[in-house]
């Protein structure tokens, strides 16, 4: 099965861009509180605290809005993928069932889901795909 047969709209290019931008979410500096410690002091750590997490929330949720419908169904069912909640071989399930699904819009369902990065990366690793050469300065 090629990248072509799985992902009709979605450039595998955009599912590493979340995936890079949900990681640089939740994972700088875990735990970090925000605080006032000196920047010289501390190697600019605080630059990674939860104070940037907006910044990058708006600019994942503003990426994901601008996905076309289509972009956005495969983006879900390779989520619920890599989650285990299908198959590879029930690829065209899992994207049917990203049609009928009811809820959030799409980014904030995304952005509500623990593990989202994960997720994704074992979705794309379940078609051999990988985001080992991503450049993220083409977006």
């Amino acid at each position: 099965m090629t990248e072509n047969d799985i992902l009709n709209s979605l450039n595998p290019e955009k599912v590493c861009f979340v995936i890079y931008k949900t990681r640089e979410l939740h994972g700088a500096m875990e735990g970090a509180e925000d605080d006032s410690s000196n920047a010289t002091d501390d190697g600019f750590a605080a630059a990674l605290t939860t104070a940037n997490d907006e910044p990058v929330r708006a600019e994942l949720r503003a990426f994901m809005q601008a996905l076309d419908q289509d972009e956005a169904f495969e983006l879900v069912a390779l989520c619920w993928l890599g989650r285990g909640d299908f198959s590879k071989e029930e690829w065209a399930d899992a994207l049917s069932a990203a049609t009928e699904r009811n809820g959030p819009k799409t980014a904030d369902y995304l952005l509500d889901m623990e593990g989202l990065a994960d997720y994704l990366d074992g979705g794309l690793a379940a078609f051999d795909l990988g985001c080992q050469d991503f450049d993220d300065r083409a977006f």
